[in-house]
Formats: structure tokens, C-alpha cells, sequence
């Protein structure tokens, strides 16, 4: 023993020699030379003795005394090859390929390892598959770093030959580690085998490898004895499901690592939340045993590792010593403190979350980052491939270069393990220091296994380091407080330093254009028209920073109704810190929602026809979709009122098949009649010396200006007041036009106008007001208006002596429909039952001596075509003309015709074919400054006008 310590010290006097006449390889030479020619001395003495080294570890001292000269020659190397890294990248970038598989370029994801790379100076270069790689085929070996996606991995084993991988070449994918844990029937992890286990019990589920939900059954079987006991006076346990997820960063010899982040699921909370797992083992278990549990489960997942590392089928395949594996271990704690392995899958799953689509994927992400800057910062590249000292192979004290970046990387990574806690080799281990010692003597021969014993020696030291400064940490952190807090640390909060976000999340997701970065700041993105809602989450790179939608208190995420057209998302990232939040930076998402796709019709078409779309089914016993039209002879009947039933017809290739519509030529066909329609200068002789009243919200409001700027071919006023508007500047100064928004929903309820008020109002700031059909009032709404405002119109107009004056009834129209935040929203059950509401409206109406224009039946054939708006119930929209010359309305798309043909006078929308010649048109044309559009809403707006004005002969 004396004797080796001799050697031992010999050996340290001639490194120190080395040092200053040599490099830092051949100081890491002699110094790994010395070390091991002490402990295989050592070792061989114990041995001749009948002392069993396995389960004895030597003195703290012993460890620090020696480990600590590793330690120092291999950050004397690293420092120099970080030296040598920058002239390289100098002179060239390093190369990373990204097969996606089925992933999309705009998905966040994809992003993530495009932004950290090039962060890391990469070239990427995004691929498919590996087939279709131009680096994989022509440059295999130029290559830094492969990542295979989901649903890419079979593509890169059948493609990358991972014995033969460069030494600084990496792929995230572990064949070992993939063929171990795969299914080999039943569920059963194929590495599974009882021989395998014979020198230790694996605290494992044999059948961990499958689909099968046996975990849930047995966690549920828990949770019931749990509840149980809590109501009995007998001790509980820890019951609950927790997820784990392990970085395997080599495979042979095996080194992994336990992320921070666990999803956890308890007796008391069913569904699965992310937490951090030492936190969450500390407040359901106190100091004491946490620490236990946290060591136990270190240590079963580091045996079943160990376990399928050193399993017959694994032994098979060649090693790819730098490539590294991401696993998902599911581990059921039933009152206990050691966990059993109820799941593994070789990829990151988030499926025990309740909102899979954000906080899944938000979480993997965040996993995924912390592993790429955990692994690419740790790892060294070096040129050629001869090995360090002369050695060739493993039989010598020499290590190969891949073994030896190997060794620099894990050295790195127990340096700064960032959210990361070592698994395996780990010196509290019993396996691990038991499997290091034993690998000394490999195969009954003097071989040693060289890295091995230094990886566990690396480990042992670091822990130790942390075990010795735990100590200090904690008094200066009790320094820290009795201080107070830091003077950036206002109100006891931190402060928003970063204001950026990492990501903007969203479902489904978006394809925004530029490519997400933190610094940009507006982006565009399309979505088709059957999307209709979008939810948003936006994540701040700083937990310090809130995250606000449209305004410095709005939702962090939200579902947002997406209208057709352009509509904006404001994302306000806010300094809570102080006492009046500071927004510090605003993004803005603007996105476009495509029209329904339309296809142009050449040649023979048939005539189908639709009252309720499949989607939303309002009526159960009326068919959904599109019909073939309905065959009842012409027509040339006017429609005596605005309630008549009808549908929307479009022309099609065939009825079965909405795809083969041209959707700019739908059109409201009311049945056995037609609205007629008028042209401008019968509309303003209709509406010479009139007054009409509106009362009602937005929806109402829209037909007024959608009114306004038919009468006047021009709309040079707009805003959306809330409060009473009056104009008397329509029709030369003959039509004078008012408006009350109804109801002030803002407002508290005690404070809030009544419906009698409102209307009183109105009829106060309108006056002089003619008792005759000279005076006009339209009152309605989308869905606020009963059967009991209309005995309140009556009531008021008769004690106002305004009894003969001509009411329009604007009925229930479609909205508050989708799952939006901050708005109501409506079940299908309860959008039913306003089809029954709405009935008894029109009828109450009708029978006051009202007209009633149903606009419920208009709108829920096209639900989805709403334009702005929280509510999704404005079909209408009025945007700013930036041209001198008006926008004249087209020909209005309501049919004539029920023969099954369509008037060739008949399009939708605003068409080029007018109501008036184009001569005519421009003659009357003012500057105008705004435009009302929205077919829906000029559907029932004109059906309004052709009541209001039933004598005048239209088109």
C-alpha cells in the first residue's frame, strides 16, 4: 500500500514536469497514467488480501486528494481546445441537419431548433427525411449534429450507420436504447428478461414498453385505498403518478441525466400538472423524506438503464458513444417512498396534461432547450481521428478521441448541470459504485475499464463539491434575506428586465410570417375559412414579465374568433413590478381568414340549396347541408313581409359536395316570393322628408349605415358609438337619421338605462316627430330582444302620441356561438331554444301590427361568416375607402327565380354589374370615406328597405 502511494506521488511530481515542458494532453496522459497505475495497484493488493472493494468507497479526502488533479488537467485542456474552437469558427460554421418528418417548417418546434442552433453558430438545414437530405447523401461525414423529429426516426436508422459516425459527429437517438425498450409483445420492454435482473430486483412493471394503461388502473386502485385511509385515522402515503424525463447523453458507458421538470398527478388532483419534482416531493412529504423519495427515484430509473444496457440484445449493436436519447418514465408512488416503473417510451410525452396543445407542448419545449444548451455547451469538437498519446483502442490506459470528448463533456455537464440532476454514474448509488469497482477486473483478466472508473470518479468529486457547499449556500441565503430584499426587487417582486417572448403559442398553429423571433415584433398569418377560432398563448422569456392580450389587464390566453378578413391580436408583455404595470413591449399578430373556396362554374351546373350548415345543426328536423333545390314553380310574387321562410342557393357541380361551389354566386331565396329590390334614386324619393329611428346594438347600427350609405351613396360619418347619434345631412338634408345603442351591458346593472329609457331618449333628441308612416323605427338586436321590449314600444309610442308611426322588428340573429374568452357563450342546447324565442318574436310582431324582418334564419345558414368582433355576430364591417370615388353596391343576391335557374342579374357581394349604370353611377358618386360590407348584412338590410318602402316598384 505504501508502496503505491509512492507511485502515486511519484507520478504527480512527474505531471507537474509535463506541465511545464509539455501540452495539456500529455498533462492529461501522465496524470491518467498515474491515477490508474495507483488504483489498479490498489485494487490488486485488496484483492490478494480477501478485502471485497465493491461496497467500500474510500475517504472523502481520498477522493478530493486525487480527483481534484483530474479535475484541473481537464479544464487546463478544455480551456485550451475553447481557444481552438474559435479560430475554427472563424474559418467555417458547424452543421446540423433537422429531419422534421411530418412537422411543418412554422411549427414551434422546428423553430425552436432552428433559433438555438444558429444561436450556437450552426448552419441548419431542414430535410423531411433523412432520403431526401442533400447533406446526408452527398457529405456524410461533414455533419456536426442530426435530429430526427417524431415520425422521422425510421428514416434515420435505416439510413445512418451509427458505428461508423464520426467522433464529433451526434445524433439524438440511441439504437441500444430504442431496440431495449421496444415491444416485444403484450407491452413487454424486450431488454426485460429474469437473468437480467438476478443480481438486483428492478422496481419495474414487466410490461412498461406498451400502449397499455395498466398504470392508470393500479393509480386508480390507490387513490380509492388513499381516500380510505384519509377518512379512517390510518397513516397515508405518497399516492401519485409521477413523469419523469431522462436525457441518456451516452450509451456505452452509460451516463444519464433527470430533468427538473416532472408532470405529477395526485389522490387530490386527477388531472396531471407540471411542477418541479423535488418541489412537489417537498410539500406533499416534508424535508426529510423528499429527500429519500427523490433518491429512490434517481435510483430505479438509473437500474432499469442500467438494466437494458446491459442486456443481451443491446450488447448486439454497435455504440454511438456521443449520441444521446430523450425517455419518458412513468413512475406510480402507492404509500410508498420507492416508486415502481409503470411506463417508459423512448420520446417526450405530455399526454397525463390537461391541455396537451399548450402546456404539453410549451413544457417539451422548454425540456428540449435546456437539452441543447446542456449538451451543445458542454461538447468539444476536435479535428482528425488519431487518439491521444499513441494509443490505439481501449486495451491501454490511452483514451480513443471519442471516449476522451466524452469524458470532457461529462465534466462539463457536472460543472454546470443547469436543470439537470446526474442519474447515473452516480456515487451514491450502491449499483453505480459497485458496477465502477467491479469494472476493474473485466472478464476474469487485469484489463481496466478506464472511462468507466474516471466518470465515476468525476461524479464522486462533484458531489462531493456540492455536499461540501450546501452549507454555504444556505447561510447565504439567510444572509440574503436578513439583508433585504435587492433594490431591483420592488413591492417584493422581480422586475421585468427582459421584456421578450420566447414563443407565441397557438392552436391550431399558425404559420407566422416572419418566422417567430424575439426581436420582431409584427407578423402576418392565414388561416383557411373553416377555422374560426384561434386560442393564444404567448410565453415571456422571462418568468418575471406577465403576458396580457389586447390590454394591460386582458387574459394571459384567450380563444379568439377568427372573422373573414383582417383582424389583429395586440400581445402586451407588462412590468408588474411597480405600482402602475408599464407595458415594455407590444406585438401584433395580423391575421387574414380566407373567403369559402369557390369554383368558378363553366359549363353545367344544378341549383342546391341550404338552410343550416351540418356544423351547427338548429333545427334537428330540418335536413343539414347542401339539398337540391326545391321544386316549386316561378314566382313573381312579392313577399309580403320579412319573415317569409327561405334558404341560400348556390350553384354547384354536384349537391353532395360543397367543394364544387361557386360560393360568390350564393343567394337568399325566400319561399314562393322575392323581395324587390330598389334603386338608389327610388330609394331617396322613398326616403324624402323621413325620419327613421334605430334603437338596438352594433348589429342594428350596421344596417343603419349600411342604410345611410345607400341613401346617400356615400358614408362620410362612422364610429362605433355607444351612446345617441344623430344625422340630418342624408338625401340633401331630406332624411334625417337617428340612433340609440341598446343595452349598456358595461355598465353596473343598477346603472344601466332601461329599455323604456333608452327609447324615450331617443324620441326626445329626434323630435319634431310626424305621427304618420313618415316616421320610421327600427328596434332589434342579436339576442337581448324579447317579446316584452315590443309591448314597451307600443306602450311609450302610444302615451308619446306616436302610435301610427311604422316599427321594423330586426329579430334574433346568430352569435355568441363559439368557445371565446371574456364573452358569453352559447350551448348548442341553448341556441336551439332561441330558434323558439325568436319564433315568438316575430309572432308577438306581427300581431302589435308590426313588420319583422327574421334575420335568425338568415344568419344560421352562415354562421361561419362573420366578420369582426368578440361575439362572432357582426356580419357586417365598415372599412376606410382610401380612393376619391365612391364603391357602389352591386345587385343584391337574393334570387328572383325558384324554377331551379338563376338571374344572370343576380351576384354576390358587390359586384361590377350595379344597380345603376356605370354613367349614372359616377355622376352621383361623392367622396366617400367609408364603406359598409358584408353580404349577410346587405341581405336582410335590403329585405329592411324593400319593407320600409313596399309601394315603390324595384327590380
Amino acid at each position: 500500500m505504501r508502496l503505491a502511494a509512492a507511485a502515486g506521488r511519484l507520478c504527480v511530481r512527474e505531471a507537474g514536469m509535463l506541465l511545464r515542458r509539455r501540452s495539456g494532453l500529455l498533462l492529461l496522459l501522465g496524470v491518467a497514467v498515474c491515477l490508474f497505475y495507483q488504483t489498479l495497484t490498489v485494487t490488486r493488493n485488496r484483492l490478494k488480501s480477501g478485502e471485497q472493494p465493491a461496497n467500500k468507497k474510500p475517504p472523502d479526502g481520498f477522493l478530493l486528494g486525487d480527483d481534484r488533479r483530474l479535475v484541473s488537467a481537464l479544464e487546463s485542456f478544455q480551456r485550451e481546445k475553447d481557444i481552438q474552437q474559435v479560430a475554427l469558427r472563424l474559418g467555417g460554421r458547424r452543421r446540423a441537419v433537422v429531419l422534421t418528418g411530418r412537422h411543418v417548417v412554422s411549427d414551434t418546434e422546428v423553430q425552436l431548433y432552428q433559433r438555438v442552433l444558429q444561436q450556437r453558430s450552426y448552419d441548419v438545414q431542414l430535410s423531411r427525411y433523412a432520403e431526401t437530405s442533400g447533406m446526408l447523401r452527398n457529405h456524410g461525414d461533414q455533419w456536426n449534429l442530426l435530429v430526427c423529429l417524431s415520425n422521422s426516426e425510421k428514416s434515420c436508422m435505416r439510413r445512418i450507420s451509427f458505428s461508423r459516425l464520426k467522433p464529433h459527429q451526434r445524433v439524438n437517438m440511441v439504437p441500444w436504447l430504442m431496440e431495449a425498450f421496444s415491444d416485444s409483445g403484450g407491452g413487454r420492454c424486450k431488454f426485460y428478461k429474469p437473468k437480467l435482473i438476478s443480481g438486483f430486483p428492478l422496481s419495474m412493471k414487466p410490461h412498461a414498453c406498451g400502449s397499455t394503461n395498466e398504470e392508470f388502473w393500479v393509480f386508480q386502485q390507490s387513490v380509492e385505498q388513499d381516500r380510505r385511509a384519509a377518512a379512517s385515522s390510518t397513516p397515508r402515503g405518497l399516492v401519485a403518478v409521477v413523469t419523469a424525463y431522462v436525457l441518456v447523453t451516452s450509451a456505452k458507458p452509460l451516463t444519464s441525466f433527470l430533468h427538473e421538470v416532472s408532470v405529477v398527478r395526485t389522490s387530490e388532483d386527477l388531472s396531471g400538472r407540471c411542477t418541479q419534482l423535488r418541489t412537489f416531493l417537498l410539500q406533499q412529504l416534508g424535508t426529510t423524506a423528499s429527500h429519500d423519495a427523490l433518491r429512490h427515484v434517481k435510483k430505479v430509473i438509473g437500474q432499469v438503464l442500467k438494466a437494458a444496457s446491459t442486456s443481451e440484445e443491446t450488447n448486439s449493436l454497435h455504440r454511438c458513444l456521443l449520441c444521446y436519447q430523450l425517455l419518458t418514465f412513468t413512475l406510480l408512488f402507492t404509500n410508498s417512498l420507492v416508486p415502481i416503473v409503470v411506463k417508459v417510451e423512448t420520446d417526450l410525452t405530455f399526454t397525463e396534461l390537461r391541455d396537451v396543445a399548450f402546456d404539453g407542448q410549451i413544457t417539451k419545449e422548454l425540456i428540449l432547450e435546456d437539452v441543447l444548451h446542456f449538451l451543445l455547451s458542454s461538447h468539444t469538437e476536435t479535428a482528425g481521428t488519431e487518439t491521444y498519446g499513441g494509443c490505439r483502442g481501449t486495451n491501454g490506459l490511452c483514451l480513443p478521441e471519442d471516449e476522451f470528448l466524452l469524458l470532457l463533456q461529462f465534466h462539463r455537464q457536472m460543472k454546470t448541470p443547469g436543470a439537470f440532476q446526474l442519474l447515473y454514474p452516480c456515487s451514491s448509488s450502491e449499483d453505480s459504485s459497485s458496477s465502477s469497482s467491479s469494472s476493474i477486473m473485466a472478464d476474469g483478466s487485469s484489463r481496466v475499464s478506464d472511462l468507466s472508473i474516471l466518470l465515476f470518479r468525476l461524479s464522486s468529486f462533484y458531489e462531493l463539491q456540492r455536499n461540501h457547499s450546501y452549507r454555504n449556500v444556505q447561510t447565504e441565503a439567510v444572509a440574503n434575506q436578513e439583508s433585504g430584499p435587492a433594490p431591483h426587487d420592488l413591492l417584493g417582486r422581480e422586475r421585468c428586465v427582459d421584456p421578450h417572448l420566447r414563443q407565441i403559442y397557438t392552436d391550431p398553429p399558425l404559420a407566422l410570417t416572419p418566422p417567430f423571433s424575439p426581436w420582431v415584433k409584427e407578423y402576418r398569418a392565414e388561416v383557411p375559412f373553416d377555422v374560426v377560432t384561434v386560442r393564444i398563448r404567448p410565453e415571456p422569456i422571462s418568468s418575471a414579465c406577465r403576458v396580457h392580450l389586447d390590454e394591460h389587464r386582458g387574459l394571459r390566453m384567450a380563444n379568439y374568433p377568427v372573422g373573414l378578413g383582417n383582424s389583429k391580436i395586440s400581445i402586451l408583455v407588462v412590468d408588474e413590478a411597480v405600482p402602475d404595470p408599464v407595458v415594455m413591449t407590444i406585438y401584433t399578430v395580423h391575421m387574414y381568414r380566407e373567403s369559402r373556396p369557390s369554383l368558378p362554374m363553366f359549363g353545367d351546373h344544378v341549383m342546391c340549396g341550404f338552410e343550416q350548415d351540418c356544423g351547427l345543426v338548429v333545427q334537428p328536423a330540418r335536413p343539414c347541408g347542401l339539398q337540391p333545390l326545391r321544386e316549386s314553380g316561378a314566382s313573381h310574387d312579392r313577399c309580403s313581409s320579412g319573415d317569409v321562410p327561405g334558404w341560400w342557393v348556390v350553384p354547384c357541380l354536384s349537391c353532395a359536395d360543397n367543394r364544387t361551389c361557386d360560393w360568390r354566386e350564393v343567394a337568399w331565396q325566400p319561399d314562393g316570393c322575392y323581395h324587390h329590390l330598389l334603386d338608389r334614386p327610388q330609394l331617396q324619393e322613398c326616403m324624402m322628408d323621413r325620419t327613421l329611428l334605430f334603437i338596438g346594438d352594433s348589429t342594428n347600427r350596421g344596417m343603419m349605415y349600411f342604410l345611410m350609405e345607400r341613401i346617400n351613396s356615400s358614408l362620410e360619418v362612422w364610429g362605433k358609438v355607444h351612446d345617441t347619434l344623430i344625422y340630418r345631412n342624408l338625401n340633401g338634408g331630406h332624411t334625417h337619421v337617428s340612433y340609440s345603442y341598446y343595452p349598456q351591458f358595461w355598465l353596473q346593472k343598477n346603472l344601466r338605462p332601461t329599455f323604456q329609457q333608452a327609447l324615450q331618449q331617443l324620441l326626445l333628441r329626434s323630435r319634431p316627430l310626424v305621427n304618420s308612416n313618415q316616421t320610421m323605427l327600427v328596434v332589434g338586436g342579436v339576442q337581448w330582444l324579447n317579446t316584452n321590449h315590443l309591448r314597451v314600444v307600443r306602450d311609450v309610442l302610444k302615451r308619446e302620441g306616436l302610435s301610427n308611426i311604422m316599427v321594423a322588428v330586426k329579430s334574433l340573429a346568430l352569435g355568441f356561438h363559439l368557445p371565446v374568452d371574456g364573452v358569453r357563450s352559447l350551448s348548442l342546447r341553448e341556441i336551439q331554444d332561441l330558434y323558439g324565442e325568436n319564433q315568438n318574436i316575430v309572432a308577438t310582431a306581427k300581431k302589435l301590427g308590426y313588420e319583422a324582418i327574421d334575420t335568425f334564419g338568415i344568419t344560421v345558414g352562415r354562421y361561419k361568416e362573420f366578420l369582426q368582433g368578440r361575439c362572432a355576430c357582426h356580419f357586417h364591417e365598415v372599412e376606410k375607402l382610401w380612393f376619391s370615388k365612391a364603391l357602389p353596391h352591386g345587385k343584391l343576391n337574393i334570387a328572383k327565380n325558384t324554377d331551379g335557374t338563376m338571374s344572370t342579374n343576380t351576384r354576390t357581394g358587390f359586384s361590377s354589374r350595379s344597380a345603376v349604370p356605370d354613367s349614372e353611377q359616377w355622376s352621383e358618386s361623392n367622396t366617400s370615406s367609408y364603406h359598409v360590407r358584408g353580404p349577410v348584412n346587405q341581405v336582410y338590410s335590403e329585405i329592411l328597405l324593400s319593407r320600409l318602402c313596399p309601394t315603390h316598384t324595384g327590380n
